[in-house]
Parts: structure tokens; sequence; C-alpha cells
């Protein structure tokens, strides 16, 4: 009896400091890895948006979108004026599971960048949705794009050899992320007028 209760203890003992011991470095290690996350995707932010010179980490709007989910937009401004936007885009269609990546655009919903975020893709095939596949969006937009698809389903895009279901599952899901910057762009963009629309009125007034 007096055995058994011995190891009881020594058990709680040791259970009860390992506990201690993972609780202080989850502490410890929480706030260095939620800043390195945030630098992380901060810097994938920079990378697809045009040119800006705010700072974009104080310049966000949290909007919620047809799905329920609460986005959120961070947007570029040149000399006060916003040159575009960076919204995260989730794909749920993905070989291994889901598939997220952030889409920039201009003031016209014109690609301007794509970054993957986070994947599970086969290594080799699937995972190749992070190099060069993504840099075919760019300049794409729902205006200048007739069928947005990959090839084998008829459209613009060329799918990666091997992983059709990754590529379409990104295409697909950067077109719903375009839809989604065109049915808020208003609200994203104060009710700024488009590029285009600044172009064609600046062209008026030089006739």
């Amino acid at each position: 009896m007096k055995e058994i209760f011995r190891l009881t203890l020594v058990l709680t003992v040791i259970t009860a400091v390992s506990a201690s011991v993972l609780a202080f470095v989850s502490y410890k290690t929480e706030e260095p890895i939620m800043k390195a996350l945030q630098e992380e995707k901060m810097k994938a932010v920079r990378n697809v948006l045009p040119p800006f010179d705010n700072k974009i980490i104080e310049d966000r709007k949290f909007i919620v979108n047809s799905a329920g989910d609460t986005l959120e937009v961070f947007r570029g401004r040149k000399d006060g004026k916003i040159t575009g936007a960076a919204f995260p885009v989730i794909s749920a269609d993905g070989y291994s599971g889901d598939i997220e990546f952030l889409v920039g655009v201009n003031r016209d919903g014109v690609i301007q960048g794509i970054e993957i975020l986070k994947h599970s893709e086969t290594p080799g095939l699937g995972a190749k949705i992070s190099g060069e596949f993504r840099e075919q969006f760019k300049n794409h937009s729902i205006d200048n794009t007739k069928v947005w698809e990959v090839e084998k389903d008829g459209g613009e895009f060329t799918q990666i050899t091997g992983a059709t279901i990754s590529s379409r599952a990104v295409t697909r899901a950067i077109r719903k992320g375009l839809n989604f910057y065109e049915t808020n762009i208003n609200e994203i963009t104060g009710g700024t007028d488009r590029l285009k629309e600044s172009v064609k009125q600046g062209s008026e007034e030089k006739e």
C-alpha cells in the first residue's frame, strides 16, 4: 500500500513539474512566434501591393465576405490616395487541405501579386503553386479575362503538370477573391474613383 502511494506521489510530482515547464515554455515562446508570423504576413502584404507610402498596418478594414468570414483588408496609399488593396483568400479545394494566400490588386481590381501563405499540397507537384505558377495571374482582372479557369477547363491559365487539382483550386479561389473586392470596392477604397475612371476623366479634360 505504501509502495502504491509512493508511486502515485512520484507520478503526480513529475506530471506537475512537466506541466509547469510546458506552460512556462509556451508563455515565453508565444509572443515571439506571433511576432514572427505577423512580420511574415506583412512582408507578403508589401509584396503584393502596388507602390505605397502609408503605414499599411494602420490602414486596415475588416470586412465580412459572403461566407460570413471576417477578412483583414490592407490598403496601400500614395500621397494619401488609395493605390490598391491586399486581402486573404482561402481555398478549401486543395489536394491535401486548405490553401491560404494573399491577393494584391490595384484600385481597378487588376492583380499585382499573389503570395501563398500556407498549404499542404504534395511536395514537388502541388507545392509548385508557390513558384512561377502564381506569376501568371499578374495583370489579370475579372474584366480582362474571358474564362477564369485553367486551360484544362477551357480557361486562360496554365495548370501545373500532375497537379491540376491544386492549380484549379488556386485559380478559382483567386476569382472568388476578385469578386469579393468588386463587391466591397466602395467600402475598401472609401468610394474613390477607380484608376481607369481617373484616366478617362483626365483624357476628357485634355480634350
